[in-house]
């Protein structure tokens, strides 16, 4: 989650705000800059029991794509911090996608 980062200033996730206007969103409404200068997008996801999260994270990574995102703010990192107890397959979009050359696995 982000709000740590946000210092507790939730950010809209980006399948609520696909849900609920017909506009796509921009830059400025999806990512929020946080602690230490890290900039913050949150995904969010179907309601528990029906859907696929790994969908929103999909669309999630299309709209990065169609916004340019890492084109406008240049990360020299990406972190994704992601369930890994979802069987849909989704969660593999980061490497699927070419989101990520390096996963780091961390279980608590």
């Amino acid at each position: 989650s982000t709000i740590n980062l946000l210092g507790g200033n939730p950010l809209i996730p980006v399948m609520n705000f696909m849900r609920d206007n017909d506009d796509e969103p921009t830059i400025d409404e999806m990512v929020k800059t946080g602690f230490g200068g890290v900039e913050c997008v949150e995904t969010g996801g179907p309601t528990p029991g029906i859907g696929c999260a790994g969908r929103g994270i999909i669309s999630t990574f299309n709209l990065i794509d169609d916004l340019d995102v890492f084109g406008r703010f240049h990360p020299d990192v990406v972190l994704y911090d992601v369930l890994g107890d979802v069987v849909c397959g989704g969660f593999a979009a980061p490497i699927r996608e070419g989101f990520a050359e390096d996963i780091l696995i961390v279980t608590s």
